[in-house]
């Protein structure tokens, strides 16, 4: 059973062509949660174990089909695309501490940083590896930001958490030092 709903599964997010909600995907196929981790889980083994051009992707509560990274450059040239921009240290260190924390605020960033994240946060946004993900319930309500599943596709990720452990440096506490 778990086979046909892993199948099924493929099947709707091919068609969808878009992030499904884990719910949706629960009430489409009338299971329950267990039988839809086990299914994904399968859906998942059986794409990336098989070699096959396609990857499930998560985030949080969404799922979706996407290309396999090591296929970008054969997309890129059926698009018409360039090869992605590369990002600034700054950028690269922005995100790295949004990616680690999120959702975390403007200031957050800064306080990890040291610096004025503005540009760096600006320029991310542009390259849709960040978006606004709500607002913080404290005094001013700052907006909180995370990554997008562009980021994921971006460096071959599926789901955060891929991302490599966090290393600090001497004399630096772990979880302001992030390495993407």
């Amino acid at each position: 059973m778990v086979a046909e709903l892993a199948a099924a599964i493929e099947s709707i997010l091919f068609v969808s062509g878009r992030p499904l909600e884990r719910a949706e995907l629960r009430k489409l196929l009338d299971i329950d949660e267990e039988n839809l981790t086990q299914s994904l889980q399968t859906l998942e083994h059986e794409l990336e174990n098989h070699r096959r051009g396609i990857r499930l992707q998560r985030l949080g509560e969404q799922v979706q089909l996407v290309t396999a990274p090591e296929n970008a450059r054969y997309i890129a040239a059926l698009l018409g695309l360039p090869m992605s921009a590369k990002l600034t240290s700054a950028a690269m260190e922005t995100l790295a501490v949004i990616s680690y924390r999120q959702p975390v605020t403007r200031a957050q960033i800064e306080a990890t940083r040291g610096v004025n994240s503005d540009r760096a946060l600006a320029s991310l946004i542009q390259h849709g590896l960040v978006v606004e993900v709500g607002r913080a319930q404290t005094v001013g309500r700052p907006t909180l930001f995370g990554t997008t599943p562009e980021f994921l596709q971006q460096f071959g990720l599926t789901k955060l958490e891929q991302l490599p452990p966090v290393t600090g440096t001497p004399g630096t506490p772990a979880q302001s030092s992030a390495e993407v």
